[in-house]
């Protein structure tokens, strides 16, 4: 392991990104520092090299995503019907069930070697789900976490929001960490076209609803802003030293 800790995480605004394209470049990008964790094994301390870290944000085309944990049968259509429309479909090693990704809405994949910051996977998903809820606080959202059920969401204050209905997801989260490298991230519906979600059982959830930033507050908003708001409060709760 090494004598000390690189805190610095690389951004990188990889736009509009094929899904296949962008697992493969996580997939490389983990390796890449797992092989280093591994060299850093056999040297002595003051020869170690620094590992990387990296947060990359982008949007996918229409396509739905299965993670380990999930049920074939919490997708409601057939292939035909997705490249009806133009969506496509994978099986992931993430965790969680299924989701919807697609443009208008914000992916982050933090690729980061915990070992950095707490190798402590249960405090990570907390501290995606921290930085959420405070970005949508920024606009005027009150987001929260609802017990058992990982991610983001709006009318999570009360039992009767959670049994009516009323209670809608904002963001998923589902993640992989090797080594304490993490992979896979969060998406956030900033001006996501709902309709897509029609097509699946949400996160394998099928009584509460999934909502987008758009849908809330009745307009359009700018993404990029988003995408600031976000990697900043993830700097501050990881005590990171963002590079671009």
């Amino acid at each position: 392991m090494n004598s000390h800790c690189n805190k610095q995480v690389q951004i990188q605004d990889l736009g509009l990104l094929d899904y296949q394209a962008g697992w493969d470049y996580q997939e490389r990008l983990l390796a890449e520092i797992v092989a280093a964790k591994i060299a850093n094994r056999s040297q002595p301390a003051d020869q170690q090299r620094l590992t990387s870290n990296y947060l990359l944000f982008c949007q996918h085309p229409h396509v739905y995503t299965l993670g380990k944990s999930g049920k074939e049968d919490h997708l409601l259509a057939n292939a035909a019907f997705l490249e009806n429309i133009g969506a496509t479909y994978h099986k992931i090693n993430r965790g969680g069930d299924i989701t919807y990704h697609g443009p208008g809405q914000l992916v982050g994949y933090p690729i980061l070697d915990l070992d950095n910051f707490f190798t402590d996977i249960h405090r990570y998903m907390r501290l995606l789900e921290e930085a959420i809820i405070r970005t949508l606080a920024d606009y005027g959202l009150n987001a929260g976490r609802i017990d058992g059920l990982t991610g983001v969401w709006l009318g999570y204050e009360s039992d009767e929001n959670r049994r009516n209905g009323t209670a809608r997801k904002i963001c998923a989260m589902g993640v992989k960490a090797s080594r304490w490298v993490t992979m896979h991230g969060f998406a956030l519906n900033v001006n996501t076209d709902l309709r897509y979600f029609n097509h699946i059982v949400p996160c394998g959830i099928a009584d509460k609803a999934v909502t987008s930033m758009q849908a809330e507050l009745g307009r359009e908003v700018p993404i990029s802003d988003v995408m600031e708001r976000v990697s900043q409060h993830l700097a501050d709760l990881f005590e990171m030293e963002l590079i671009r």
